[in-house]
This record gives structure tokens, sequence and C-alpha cells, in this order.
């Protein structure tokens, strides 16, 4: 399995557009190679280098494993979306206090659906997906 975007290379620099220095949208997310016994897909976006610990920049679940394209400023049909560092149920863009930051865009393939409400966390979404967790990958984008 394989996440990745025509927006920007793995380590590559995040255009400004999808931060909140610029429209604050999703960026267009290519998803190949799922698992053929995927349930749903999920996806978790944060930021490891947040001065004041792991930021969450965006959570989805519920995605179709038959999902090839995230497109920008949007997210797939039927989706779910948590609860975010800023507690809100959305994308929140890149926009580090200082210094350049890395940003995971991490996909990951479940043998199970989970069963969660709007607005989860992601320390729920985690402990839903234990033992369920088929394959895993991650696209790493970097800001500022």
């Amino acid at each position: 399995m394989k996440i990745k975007s025509p927006d920007f290379e793995n380590n590559g620099k995040i255009p400004a557009k999808f931060t909140g220095d610029g429209q604050d949208i999703n960026p267009t997310l290519l998803i190949e190679n799922v698992p053929e016994n995927t349930k749903i897909l999920v996806l978790i976006m944060d930021d490891p280098d947040a001065p004041v610990g792991l930021w969450v920049h965006w959570l989805v679940w519920n995605i179709s494993p038959e999902t090839t394209e995230i497109r920008k400023d949007s997210i797939p049909e039927n989706a779910i979306q948590g609860k975010n560092s800023w507690g809100k149920n959305n994308y929140g863009g890149p926009m580090p206090p200082s210094g350049t930051h890395r940003y995971f865009f991490k996909i990951y393939a479940l043998s199970e659906s989970i069963n969660l409400q709007e607005g989860a966390t992601k320390q729920e979404i985690e402990k839903a997906m234990e033992g369920k967790i088929i394959e895993k990958s991650e696209l790493i984008g970097l800001y500022r």
C-alpha cells in the first residue's frame, strides 16, 4: 500500500495553500495497492515536532478501500472526521510557530470496521484500530 500526493513529494515542502498561512485546505492524496481484505481505511495527519508535543491536524476514517484519491479540500463519501488538536472535526493545515516541522499523513488498512462517532479523538481511533491493522503507509511533508 502506498500514499502519495501530486501536490508535494515525500519529504518535500507542502505548498502554502494547504497550510494555515494559505487556504487551509487538504492536499490531494493518492492511495495505491490497498490489500484485498481491507474493510476500511483510516487517515491520520499529525505533527510530532510541535512544541507542546504531538499535534493532530486531521483524522478521517470509514474510508472505502476502493478509494484511490482524496481530492483537495474534500473528504471521501461516507467518511467520518475526528477531533483535531484545535478541537474541530476537520482538516487543520500546518502553521508551525517556528522552524520547519514534519507532517505525517498516515494511511491504515483495517481488517474490520471501527464503530466511532464523529469527533472521536486520535487516542480513541488508535484504540479502536488495535489488532485490526493489515498494512500502513505514510507520506511526510515539510512546512516552513
